[in-house]
């Protein structure tokens, strides 16, 4: 049941109130945070403008015209065209699809091996815990768009396996936050007696452990989603994530960067794209750390 029934001791009607849950109280909170909610109201534009570009944009993605190329903004192509023609518009709707597609996609995929990693670390520590956590330190000691590089170098340059490499420079990150929460909550006394009533290890990893370490992980996949979009257009601007003539964002840039000064909306408005998308996440994972936190529980 999701609400309890106030005693009728005056004869009066028994009215149904809502039970107060934590993450009831969390979204109380994060609707009261008018950043919070900018940053996701940025976010579903552009959830919306991947899922439903077919829809939405003015023309294909890859529609070339050569009589068009480098026109600056105007009534039919409200963000202009590149050097080959394309209406940057209709790319930068299609890149929304992609640039989140890998977003999210990596982020997942790091949550996933992350957590799972920092469980085992946490939990059962010793000489468990010793050797992942040195493969943590060992992949954090280098930099991150460094080994993503080096990923994609391996593997080839390709979008899937930007996404690859991406998911996987940020494990450690997920995984080391995961760790150090279950240190704490393993000790806890509901742990303990679970424990004495001869509990197995995995029920209690998965029925007490992990809902108890998701509050950090969320608020941190909410950020790595921006970190994310940002390393995605790294690889591409590189020429190692997506390849022509894939409409995405960072990819989008390096073709023009030669066109900076001539037609700079060729650079400008998948730059802005960028920058809104990486605002957005930033605004909410910030609003949905405050709102998880209970020490903002007045």
């Amino acid at each position: 049941m999701d609400s309890v029934i106030q005693p009728n001791t005056e004869g009066v009607q028994a009215v149904p109130v809502k039970r107060s849950t934590p993450w009831r109280d969390a979204w109380l909170r994060l609707k009261k945070q008018k950043t919070a909610l900018v940053g996701l109201t940025i976010i579903l534009f552009f959830v919306i403008l991947g899922i439903f570009a077919p829809f939405i944009a003015p023309g294909q993605w890859d529609g070339r015209n050569i009589k068009e190329q480098l026109l600056a903004p105007n009534a039919q192509h409200w963000l202009g065209t590149d050097d080959l023609g394309r209406d940057i518009l209709t790319r930068i709707i299609y890149g929304a699809r992609l640039s989140l597609s890998v977003g999210f996609s990596s982020v997942i995929g790091s949550i996933v091996v992350g957590t799972a990693l920092g469980l085992v670390a946490g939990y059962f520590g010793r000489w468990t815990d010793t050797i992942i956590s040195r493969i943590f330190d060992i992949m954090l000691a280098f930099p991150s768009i460094l080994l993503a590089i080096a990923i994609v170098t391996i593997l080839g340059p390709g979008l899937s396996n930007a996404l690859i490499a991406i998911a996987i420079i940020n494990i450690p990150t997920y995984g080391r936050l995961v760790r150090a929460k279950v240190l704490t909550i393993k000790e806890e006394e509901y742990i303990v007696a679970a424990k004495v009533m001869g509990m197995g290890h995995a029920r209690i990893l998965f029925h007490h452990v992990l809902p108890n370490s998701l509050a950090p992980v969320i608020v941190q996949g909410t950020l790595g989603i921006a970190t994310a979009v940002i390393e995605a257009a790294a690889l591409g601007f590189l020429g190692l994530g997506a390849q022509p003539p894939q409409p995405e964002w960072g990819k989008m840039i390096a073709d023009s960067a030669q066109y900076i000064t001539s037609a700079y909306w060729t650079v400008l408005f998948p730059g802005l794209a960028i920058a809104l998308t990486v605002l957005g996440f930033n605004l909410f994972g910030d609003g949905l750390r405050d709102a998880l936190d209970p020490k903002m529980k007045h």
